[in-house]
């Protein structure tokens, strides 16, 4: 395009010049060697500019046929090096498209019409051909040879890293890894690795330091990036927790200065915070965290703050709690959990029933179900709630690639990938459509709900081995033979006859032992026993 520009602007400037000269006539004289020669001065400048394009026509023709054995040589060059690399492109696409005879064939086209260490995607083709076929000793040494080359050095890498994992030699593929990220940083696969191979041994410096450098690198975002540190700074401050509450305290605030939401990170800095006896910041980072994303976990913590505080003082802070995030299921449940602790049991009724009118979930039921037992003691009513808690959704937990951990952690244990716990509903219970019927409603299991049959006398100390005796003596009571005298035997079918016993008299029952009489299930009802009263109540 600059060229035509050129080109047409010196036309112009010839025509102008022609047309100047044509309207200002005249005559030019040279005299040489005694010879006068005269002519107009338009002829004149047309012999010149003459001239002058000859001479530039010889030149050219002079070059060219001074060049032409090199020009020659370089079109022939040119044209095999074009032949060459069609056939690369060729065999690329039946690599990719797992056609191993192409991708061969064409490898070796390509290494008569190219040098091979002019173009290193030779060395790639037949690597990949390598691998289509199942030669994979032979791909790996190409990828070796690719490592030696500064050219190729990383192609190789990844191509060593992804046989090791194959293989399942996880040291060699971290080792290619690590070399990758620290010669170039840039590169996602080899710094997801490292980070994760990193986090995986409990080097928590050196992968904070490698996701600066991708940070800076731009690798990820910033957002993405924050997040990462934030887990890992969580996850160091996790191991700092026993033996250096301070510097688990420094991490953990970090952390939630990069991510607000992030609930561990919380926990974790509350906790550090309560070994070293400050409570009040403590509490208060639990109480922002709680007013951001109500959760289990910190409820309990809140509510738990220091050993020494009374049940009520722990149900004071619980519906604490609740006027900071009033109508949640997590505040009703931590509070009917703490009147249940105190013995309140109106209070742990109603906050209950009201955290499964929101929400009927597992816990409300099981909760109900405690309520119940610590209450009345009537096994048919816990009984009714432990089967509204089967048939409700599950409760959310930290999920990971189908793994349901009790508590949060930095790494999933099925593939090892970074910030892989999410807090939901294991298997994905609440993600599918809900069908009709399905969810239960505590108004029906209310109606549904058996009468109290016997009201147990509340023990004092609520033990359970105190319940247990209790039962005992029960049984025992019901296994002393009864004082009254038999009643008449009601006639019945004959009895199969035994075995001649003739000069035997009968032998005495066994006596029984003090914890005896019939088992819960006393197996195969004898025909030609009395039948049952029909007034028993049958469970099953």
């Amino acid at each position: 395009m600059i060229r035509l520009v050129v080109f047409a602007l010196l036309v112009l400037a010839l025509g102008y010049g022609f047309s100047w000269l044509a309207d200002r006539p005249g005559d030019l004289s040279l005299i040489w060697e005694g010879q006068l020669y005269q002519t107009r001065l338009i002829v004149a400048a047309t012999l010149i500019i003459a001239l002058i394009a000859l001479v530039m026509v010889a030149w050219w023709l002079v070059r060219v046929i001074w060049t032409s054995p090199h020009s020659v040589t370089r079109y022939f060059r040119a044209r095999k090096r074009d032949r060459g690399y069609q056939a690369l492109s060729t065999g690329l696409i039946a690599a990719g498209a797992g056609n191993a005879l192409m991708a061969r064939k064409m490898a070796a086209r390509s290494r008569g019409l190219i040098r091979a260490d002019q173009e290193p995607l030779i060395a790639l083709l037949e690597a990949q051909a390598a691998l289509i076929e199942g030669r994979h000793d032979e791909a790996r040494a190409k990828f070796e040879a690719m490592v030696e080359d500064p050219e190729t050095r990383e192609l190789g890498l990844r191509g060593l890293y992804l046989e090791a994992r194959r293989l399942g030699a996880n040291e060699a593929a971290r080792q290619y890894a690590e070399k990758a990220a620290d010669n170039a940083p840039y590169l996602p696969w080899a710094a997801q690795a490292t980070l994760e191979y990193r986090s995986q041994s409990g080097r928590w410096d050196d992968a904070i330091r490698l996701l600066e450098q991708q940070k800076a690198a731009r690798v990820i975002d910033k957002a993405e990036a924050d997040r990462l540190r934030a887990v890992l700074l969580t996850a160091r401050a996790d191991e700092k927790l026993e033996n250096d509450p301070s510097g688990a305290r420094d991490d953990a605030t970090h952390a939630l200065k990069l991510s607000a939401d992030f609930e561990p990170a919380a926990i974790i800095a509350a906790k550090a915070l309560f070994r070293e006896d400050k409570l009040r910041k403590a509490a208060s980072i639990l109480e922002q965290a709680w007013k951001t994303s109500p959760h289990p976990e910190i409820g309990a913590t809140y509510v738990r703050a220091r050993s020494g505080d009374s049940l009520a003082d722990r149900l004071k802070r619980a519906e604490k709690l609740e006027t900071m995030r009033p109508n949640n299921i997590e505040s009703l449940l931590i509070v009917a959990q703490a009147a249940l602790d105190i013995r309140d049991f109106a209070k742990a009724r109603s906050k209950a029933e009201a955290a499964a009118r929101i929400e009927p979930r597992e816990a409300a039921f099981l909760l109900l179900a405690d309520i119940e037992e610590a209450e009345t003691g009537d096994q048919g009513r816990i009984r009714h709630w432990l089967a509204q808690a089967l048939k409700a959704p599950r409760d959310p937990a930290w999920v990971a690639d189908g793994y349901v951990s009790d508590k949060w952690l930095p790494l999933s244990p099925v593939t090892g990938k970074l910030d892989a716990f999410v807090w939901k509903a294991p298997f994905g219970q609440l993600e599918g459509p809900v069908e009709e019927g399905s969810v239960i409603s505590i108004d029906s299991a209310l109606k549904s709900l058996p009468p109290v049959r016997d009201v147990r006398p509340e023990s004092e100390a609520g033990d359970h081995r105190i319940i247990e005796l209790e039962r005992a003596a029960t049984i025992a009571r019901a296994a002393r033979p009864a004082a009254e005298p038999p009643a008449a035997p009601t006639p019945a079918k004959p009895a199969p006859k035994e075995p001649a016993t003739a000069g035997k008299q009968t032998e005495a029952p066994e006596p029984r032992p003090f914890f005896g009489g019939l088992p819960d299930d006393p197996g195969v009802r004898n025909p030609s026993a009395e039948p049952e009263p029909k007034t028993r109540l049958r469970l099953f």
